[in-house]
């Protein structure tokens, strides 16, 4: 007789089991080559007033999960676009950490350095995890904040989310403590482990005496709020400061509101 074989399925490299031991290992062998973020439980403000107060602490905690939904298919460069200048807020404390699948990026594209970088969101800061499916970017961002090597985690992702699946990611991020924000489609199931929501959708921008735009404004609502308040605010980019503010107000108040909004307003 020969000797006994492993039948273990977890042992091929080539079975789905073995091909995830195999990821995980991967993934854990990258981890301790990056500077380990101390742990700082507190809250990110937005440092504007009307937005910070109503909000538990005075900003987005640091050890919660919060969900960021575009108002429309239309309007996923926009909700993009308010997740990443909410990381640029934390890339000085070490990498961030995004995980994408592909039914997540459907709708997106390909990320684009210069894009990012126009949103203060340095690429060399940033790290970006492709997973298969929606069931191997929960597993990617448990076990980023985990590892206690992200300064905050985001996740592009597709589909629902199941309850169990959203409480273990919430209890992930306050163990680290770790922000974990993720992108969601707009008709998602809202995630109730979430601490915190947004909806995120174009407005007119201001534009110069050539007609070309100047600033990206977005209309953002805070639809959820634990232990705070919801709110809806007009908010615009500022490109040279790299910052977040509420908009100033406009000449015309029609410009401010949502197309559908204009047409029933004609």
């Amino acid at each position: 007789m020969g000797p006994e074989k492993n039948c273990d399925p977890a042992e091929s490299r080539f079975s789905p089991i073995g091909q995830r031991a195999e990821k995980l290992a991967e993934l854990r062998a990258l981890l301790p080559r990056l500077d380990h973020v101390h742990a700082d439980a507190g809250v990110l403000p937005f440092g504007i007033g009307g937005i910070d107060t109503r909000l538990p602490g005075g900003g987005l905690a640091l050890d919660g999960l919060h969900e960021i939904a575009p108002q429309t298919i239309f309007d996923n460069g926009c909700a993009l676009g308010f997740l990443a200048s909410r990381l640029s807020l934390r890339q000085a404390k070490g990498m961030v950490w995004l995980v994408t699948s592909p039914r997540g990026m459907a709708g997106l594209g390909r990320l684009y350095g210069h894009g990012l970088n126009a949103l203060g969101l340095d690429p060399a800061r940033l790290i970006v995890v492709t997973a298969g499916d929606e069931t191997e970017a929960a597993w990617a961002m448990e076990e980023i904040l985990r590892s206690g090597a992200a300064a905050a985690v985001a996740a592009v992702t597709g589909g629902g989310m199941d309850a169990a699946t959203s409480r273990r990611l919430q209890l992930a991020a306050a163990s680290a403590p770790c922000p974990l924000f993720l992108l969601r489609p707009p008709l998602a199931t809202p995630s109730l482990a979430a601490m915190s929501r947004w909806r995120v959708g174009a407005a007119a921008g201001p534009r110069d005496r050539f007609g070309l735009l100047t600033a990206w404004r977005w209309h953002v609502r805070l639809e959820r709020s634990r232990n705070g308040q919801s709110g809806s605010w007009l908010m615009e980019y500022d490109h040279a400061s790299h910052r977040l503010d509420l908009s100033a107000t406009l000449a015309d108040p029609a410009l401010s509101r949502r197309p559908e909004q204009r047409a029933k307003v004609a």
